[in-house]
């Protein structure tokens, strides 16, 4: 029979009507809100989840407390899209993995540094390993390029996260995805994460299920 245009047409199911951004670093309407402006509600210590977020709310920002640990949403998640804006202080003192350090981990658990992290830096003008910079999936894979601002000035992480897959019996299905942006600059384009973050050593996987968006009190 003669092909017809109908027989590519795919018509169900309907995407989701959602609003778009009107105004300027406003949320999509769908979005889940992990910060207000007003309080941590949305977070807790990952050394007692029982107890809320202890860093310092400044302004209509936060900051960490040093010493408090680390925090992470009250939510788990898989698949997400994540906008996070951070500053690094503009008195910053130090050098290499010294000025600012933190990171956000977009999927983490335990007390600890469990998860896998997108590093927090001050890669304006620093020199460390590029592994370790700015927007590098920290100890991983370095970012395409440099495009931090100031410190001072706020950067921009706009953060695609697809969560990695495991067969029943704990092994690994397929592995984590990411896409990065970096004050609207691509750094990371669906780059596949090799497992979890580690310091020293090889970064490997173990099965886990939905998990909580993390950031790390460094002691920076």
């Amino acid at each position: 029979q003669k092909a017809k245009p109908e027989d590519t047409e795919v018509w169900t199911p309907v995407p989701k009507v959602v609003a778009p951004v009107t105004l300027p670093g406003a949320p999509p309407a769908d979005a889940i809100i992990l910060f207000n402006g007003d309080n941590l509600d949305n977070w807790v210590s990952t050394r007692d989840t029982a107890q809320k977020a202890q860093w310092i709310l400044a302004g209509d920002a936060f900051m960490v407390k040093k010493g408090t640990g680390n925090i992470q949403t009250k939510q788990a998640f898989t698949d997400y899209q994540l906008h996070i804006e951070w500053r690094i202080p503009q008195n910053i003192t130090g050098n290499g993995q010294g000025r600012g350090n933190s990171g956000v981990f977009l999927g983490g658990w335990g007390k600890g540094d469990d998860g896998y992290e997108i590093q927090v830096l001050d890669s304006y003008n620093n020199k460390t390993y590029v592994n370790g910079q700015a927007g590098s999936i920290y100890k991983q894979k370095a970012p395409l390029v440099n495009s931090n601002l100031a410190p001072g000035e706020w950067n921009v992480y706009d953060i695609i996260w697809t969560g990695p897959r495991f067969n029943a019996d704990g092994t690994l299905k397929s592995p984590a995805r990411i896409t990065a942006f970096l004050n609207g600059v691509l750094i990371q384009n669906n780059t596949e994460v090799q497992g979890t973050t580690v310091y020293i050593g090889k970064p490997s996987y173990k099965a886990h299920g939905p998990l909580p968006i993390k950031l790390q009190d460094h002691g920076d």
